[in-house]
């Protein structure tokens, strides 16, 4: 079974909300294709055929997908306020729930929670793995700059260790992005970068050490996680700070954690294939944002029962998907 587990859905509704609720600035680069922006950059975009499910599943069909995990993308739920937020939510949730429910066979929802309050979160957390069947949650680098590590989220690592129930971390734009504006830079640069800073705070914080059995997995290949490990690590050996919350080298967990294969980068893909196995790397598109395929992991010339693990199988076991 060939599974995409970083999948997003475009729903109007809210980027009419985000919208209205920063002031962005719509224009058309080319027909059909519309950005939005704002203070110089394009904070959302979306081209008219992406919210038309079935051009989806026939792009599904053309390129062999058989499943896709949708979540909502960046800036999440985060920037409304909490009464708004925590409606917010719910009305996404139940639009992927009704967009997974049309096609049960095809597509796998993740939720987004109101993380402005735990208690709201807990409680639509419980509403979505039971009355909407979802498969785990979607999780920002930052909420609105508060760090994953915050010790506010705690009750949301203990929940969702608890069950078990899987993370798929997808960045949202840095607390600060000034000085980027030019060249989609915090599209391009600062999602990789908030992903890096958001798990190396929950490494350093002791997140996982806390909470060892949840599967967190990371989009774009762990942004640059895997290419400072070890300064991670000579940290832990230097800085007392780094040792404060944690009783392993950062190399330990990242070992555990899970990575997509949206950097698209044969070598970079390669690098996480021999420092982390077949086990811990999901396949992973960026659909619709990103037109990929399965290439950029066949390319790899994997043996065939890791592409396997790679393409689908590492996402059915961890999702609790049938094969």
């Amino acid at each position: 079974m060939i599974i995409d587990i970083h999948s997003h859905i475009v729903d109007r509704g809210y980027l009419q909300s985000l919208t209205d609720l920063w002031g962005l600035e719509a224009s058309s680069p080319s027909p059909g294709h519309t950005l939005l922006r704002k203070d110089g950059h394009t904070v959302a975009w979306y081209r008219d055929e992406m919210f038309d499910p079935d051009h989806r599943l026939r792009e599904m069909d053309r390129k062999g997908i058989d499943r896709r995990v949708i979540s909502l993308s960046t800036p999440e739920v985060y920037p409304w306020p909490k009464d708004e937020q925590i409606a917010l939510s719910r009305k996404i949730n139940d639009t992927i729930a009704g967009m997974c429910k049309a096609h049960p066979d095809r597509f796998t929802g993740l939720a987004s929670l109101p993380l402005v309050d735990v208690d709201a979160s807990l409680k639509e957390l419980d509403r979505c793995l039971g009355e909407l069947n979802m498969a785990g949650v979607m999780i920002g680098s930052n909420v609105e700059g508060i760090p994953m590590n915050d010790p506010g989220f705690e009750a949301i690592w203990e929940r969702l260790n608890r069950d078990r129930i899987p993370v798929f971390e997808h960045p949202m734009f840095p607390k600060n992005t000034d000085g980027m504006e030019e060249f989609e830079l915090p599209l391009r640069v600062g999602f990789v970068f908030d992903t890096t800073l958001a798990v190396t705070r929950m490494i350093y914080g002791g997140v996982f050490e806390r909470y060892p059995d949840f599967p967190y997995i990371m989009a774009h290949t762990g942004g640059t996680l895997l290419m400072v490990i070890q300064r991670l690590d000579n940290g832990y050996r230097i800085f007392p700070d780094c040792r404060e919350h944690i009783t392993k080298p950062p190399s330990h967990f990242a070992k555990k954690l899970y990575y997509d294969s949206a950097s698209f980068f044969a070598p970079a893909l390669k690098m996480a294939y021999d420092y982390l196995g077949p086990d811990q790397i999901l396949w992973g598109t960026d659909d619709p944002y990103i037109d990929s395929d399965t290439a950029h992991v066949r390319e790899l010339n994997l043996p065939g029962d890791d592409e396997a693990k790679v393409l689908g199988g590492n996402a059915a076991r961890l999702l609790g998907l049938a094969d």
